[in-house]
């Protein structure tokens, strides 16, 4: 697997983004973070990551939002989108499906270890 792929990972709760940061930084990934809805559509077009972890409750735009902006631009590229959120009812999991999320993972569900092992699957498949 090459080195430096970049994720951009867009969650607004700090401590959160910096153990997620953390975690993804050591596995050898270069990490870019978003705090809002609105300044990961801008990181997604500039600076084209390779994959992006999305939480869906966001200020400015949440993650379905997100979602929805990148699947009605027909220049974004494609890559995974992985849902990163606490919100695990059925419709929600549904709802991000639908608007094209390559995966959904509830954050209490899964380890920091288990989110990366998740990253690295999508990105060897790309």
């Amino acid at each position: 697997m090459k080195n430096s792929y970049k994720i951009l990972l867009a969650e607004d709760d700090k401590f959160i983004s910096r153990a997620y940061m953390d975690g993804l930084t050591r596995a050898g990934f270069s990490v870019m973070v978003a705090y809002d809805g609105a300044e990961a559509l801008k990181m997604f077009a500039a600076d084209k990551p390779d994959l992006m972890l999305l939480d869906l409750i966001m200020p400015v735009k949440n993650g379905f939002e997100v979602l929805e902006e990148i699947n009605d631009n027909d220049k974004a590229p494609r890559i995974p989108i992985v849902v990163l959120s606490n919100l695990g009812q059925d419709s929600d999991i549904r709802k991000a499906k639908e608007l094209k999320a390559t995966d959904y993972l509830v954050k209490s569900n899964v380890t920091m270890k288990e989110v990366i092992e998740k990253v690295k699957s999508y990105l060897e498949k790309k």
